[in-house]
């Protein structure tokens, strides 16, 4: 048996008042207590001391909904992040192009022009003009939108005769040429021509990205990749030998629905796996994004009243998808965005019903237009709600214009989720948005983005602090199906902590400065600053 003795933190939650210490014995809280007690009660054994020094002592955060390879990759790819303006996103580009060898990729994301000013995208001409002996090819922060040079057009073989793709589109300006932009699925055409990354860059960018949620507190997160590591196998292979070479992080992988039939073929079902490294719901996507407007209202856009958005497939095909599922002991966790692509899928989940088999809860995920049918309808349904709060800084004032006045009151309404008694776990999707937990845990508090001081946007719908600790941690479990696992610190639950430097229920201004002092996870140091 291994024991550690966590001393003199201040524990967040009941056992606040009733003790600063930890016993761990093999990963799980053996005791709680004074320091000077359970010094006491491990007399005569061997353990291993660690101090937090007065540091303040949370559940381990968890982020429900992020993907862990796209972070990574972000990490060393083209980051236009801060771009406030088109011109300033084109001079990044045009850096990247002057050290990047001609032909090959130049690989960009997060670019995002209702934070520009003016309130402009480049088009395919002006990425033309900075480089036409590379394909450049540039992810919108949503992920749903991309933006591409002549030769990235050329290497896709897609011209201007092209027809859209059904559950795609190719941007075009008045005159029906192509503009540069991408929508939806048809960016697989421009994806399948990049390089495949061999398994080596899978797996460096895989550790990467989890060695950067440990540093910023967090212990697991529920991630989809295999859009990027391209295989069941591959994906199982990673995480197993990153475990075996110690890397100390959770994670519970979503299952793009594609390769169902590989899962199938493997025999896996959701919960399949160990401590480590779970299976989860198959992922399934219902509609796009709400700034490129293609996440699906039930209603036209306020801003653009000729479209409504995009359902990614038709109801038919949706039923079928999760009829599949069904019949393969898999609960769904499906991305819906607007509130038609909300009510196709409960529609779908009311027609098939979850399995005893499924083991876990389905999910919708995003949810950040709905009606109030919608949530009576989530409320009757074994689901959770699958919310990002950090959208709310990124998405306000711009999203009122996108919905109106009248789309309000069930507008990232997670107040109102909560008051419906729908389960909710917390993430960022990150890259979209940042992967610090701090910040989805200030947007969920204050509404408002972090240099804004108002009473915040759709203020009814903030959240206290607590509630919004509670989406990153018992949240976050009870998604997984982990609650007696996980989320809280309690004796015999996993020995999961993130410890902080300072008392995060101290007002907002505290969740921006606050400083991670250590991640513990399953009893083991796993970062210290």
């Amino acid at each position: 048996m291994t024991f550690v003795l966590f001393r003199h933190g201040r524990l967040y939650g009941d056992w606040a008042s009733k003790g600063d210490s930890i016993v761990v014995e093999d990963g799980r809280i053996q005791a709680i207590g004074y320091a000077r007690e359970l010094e006491l009660q491990l007399s005569g054994k061997e353990y291993e001391s660690v101090d937090w020094e007065g540091a303040h002592v949370l559940p381990g955060l968890t982020d429900a909904h992020m993907h862990l390879s796209m972070h990574g990759m972000k990490l060393a790819m083209l980051d236009l992040t801060s771009a406030t303006s088109k011109d300033e996103m084109l001079a990044m580009l045009r850096k990247r192009v002057a050290v990047t060898p001609p032909g090959e990729w130049i690989l960009g994301l997060n670019w995002n022009e209702n934070t520009f000013k003016p309130v402009e995208i480049p088009n395919i001409a002006e990425l033309d003009a900075i480089t036409d002996q590379h394909p450049v090819y540039l992810t919108r922060t949503c992920f749903h939108t991309f933006l591409a040079n002549s030769e990235a057009f050329r290497r896709a073989g897609i011209h201007e005769n092209t027809p859209d793709p059904a559950s795609g589109a190719y941007g075009r300006d008045a005159d029906g040429r192509l503009n540069g932009l991408i929508y939806e699925e048809a960016s697989f055409a421009f994806t399948s021509v990049q390089p495949e990354p061999d398994y080596t860059v899978k797996k460096d960018t895989i550790r990467r990205a989890c060695l950067d949620a440990l540093r910023l507190g967090l212990t697991a997160a529920h991630t989809e990749d295999l859009r990027f590591l391209g295989s069941v196998e591959t994906m199982q292979r990673i995480y197993r030998e990153l475990r075996e070479e110690g890397l100390a992080f959770r994670t519970h992988q979503l299952i793009y629905h594609p390769f169902l039939d590989e899962v199938k073929v493997q025999r896996l079902r959701a919960g399949t796996g160990n401590e480590w490294f779970k299976i989860g719901a198959i992922k399934i996507f219902a509609d796009g994004a709400i700034g490129g407007r293609t996440a699906l209202l039930s209603e036209p856009y306020s801003d653009a009243p000729h479209t409504s958005g995009m359902a990614i497939q038709p109801q038919p095909e949706l039923n079928q998808m999760v009829a599949a599922t069904r019949a393969a002991g898999f609960p769904v966790a499906v991305h819906a965005i607007g509130d038609g692509a909300a009510d196709m899928i409960l529609t779908a989940m009311e027609a098939h019903g979850l399995t005893e088999e499924s083991g876990l809860p389905d999910r919708l995920i995003h949810g950040q237009v709905l009606r109030a049918d919608l949530v009576k309808r989530m409320a009757k349904l074994p689901l959770i709600a699958d919310i990002q709060p950090r959208f709310v800084a990124s998405d306000f004032p711009w999203v009122l214009n996108r919905v109106g006045k009248e789309r309000t009151e069930y507008l990232y309404a997670w107040k109102k989720l909560l008051q419906a008694g729908i389960p909710c776990a917390g993430g960022s999707d990150a890259p979209i948005e940042p992967l610090n937990p701090f910040l989805g845990i200030h947007a969920a508090v204050t509404r408002a983005k972090p240099e804004e001081m108002h009473e915040g946007y759709l203020p009814a719908e903030k959240l206290d602090v607590h509630e919004a600790i509670h989406l990153f941690t018992m949240g976050s479990a009870v998604a997984a199906g982990e609650a007696d696992e996980r989320g809280t610190i309690a004796e015999g639950k996993a020995a999961d902590f993130t410890v902080i430097d300072r008392d995060v229920s101290q007002g907002p201004q505290a969740l921006l400065d606050v400083k991670v002092r250590m991640t513990v996870v399953n009893g083991q140091v796993a970062y210290r600053s």
